[in-house]
């Protein structure tokens, strides 16, 4: 059975942070096949939606936006400042989600990226309840602009919280909020599932975004990955979003230190871009 998805890739891949200047990129990720570019928003300030909009429309693409959690955007934190920081930040990237013509809001906003520590019972609890209830809040915002959130769980070197489905229902589960979904990201599951398959089919419907790489972030095809349990994972589910790419340039200093990139994972980014989606249209098909 075909299963019926778009395919599309991060910008992450070659740039970092979107601004202007990346828009560039657009006519070449649509000449490769793309349906779709995955923006990820470091910087409100530097999104122009029009001009990104016009781009999009030149160029027969899609769009989604995804949000990047540096440690100042953090629902969890005890100082409720960096709580009102990410509000800030997220109802800007919700704006642009609306002005974008962008269904949901994907990334992994319960808490901060690298806030992985051994904390005790009673910590856990506390910022457990604060991400449920800031993100209820969050809920609310998307729910009145006509979007979803798609929450998504890291590896757990990246984070102390939400490290699988399983963690990731539980959470939306209590926030109990239809605006609350999941996006999965293939490369923290191959650190963390058990079981890619079952792990897909529990997300079922609540699935509404998926992020591939190779278990080392590398080229799709090119590494471990059980990619049939992927597709019969989709296929029981009857998954019919869409699957990008997400990995990133070693050029970008900053962004490659925060990833652990420290050498090239291809011959180049382009490569890397047009051989991973030629392999997940084959696999996928």
């Amino acid at each position: 059975m075909n299963l019926k998805v778009t395919y599309g890739v991060s910008t992450w891949l070659w740039a970092s942070p979107f601004c202007n200047n990346t828009i560039a990129l657009f006519g070449k990720i649509k000449a490769m096949g793309y349906d779709v570019v995955e923006i990820p928003v470091e910087d409100p300030a530097l999104i122009d939606t029009a001009l990104i909009k016009k781009a999009l429309k030149e160029n027969d693409l899609k769009a989604v936006i995804c949000g990047a959690f540096g440690p100042e955007r953090d629902l969890t934190h005890d100082d409720t400042a960096y709580h009102q920081k990410a509000f800030n930040y997220i109802e800007a990237c919700l704006e642009i989600c609306n002005q974008l013509d962008v269904p949901f809001f994907a990334g992994p906003m319960y808490s901060a990226v690298g806030k992985a520590r051994l904390a005790s019972p009673e910590q856990r609890k506390i910022e457990w309840g604060r991400a449920v209830e800031n993100l209820t809040v969050v809920c609310n915002m998307a729910k009145t602009r006509g979007l979803k959130l798609g929450i998504e769980p890291l590896n757990r070197f990246e984070s102390d919280m939400i490290n699988t489905a399983a963690d990731a229902l539980r959470l939306i589960g209590d926030i109990n909020h239809p605006a609350a979904n999941i996006a999965l990201d293939g490369f923290h599951m191959s650190i963390e599932e058990p079981d890619v398959e079952a792990a897909i089919i529990a997300a079922g419907d609540k699935l509404i975004h998926l992020q591939v790489s190779e278990n080392y972030r590398g080229t799709p095809g090119t590494g471990q990955t059980n990619w049939a349990a992927y597709k019969a994972g989709l296929q029981q589910i009857g998954y019919k979003g869409i699957i990008s790419i997400e990995s990133f340039t070693p050029e970008v200093k900053e962004l490659a230190g925060a990833v652990c990139i420290w050498k090239p994972l291809a011959a180049s980014q382009d490569e890397f871009a047009n051989n991973g989606l030629r392999f997940l249209k084959e696999v996928f098909k």
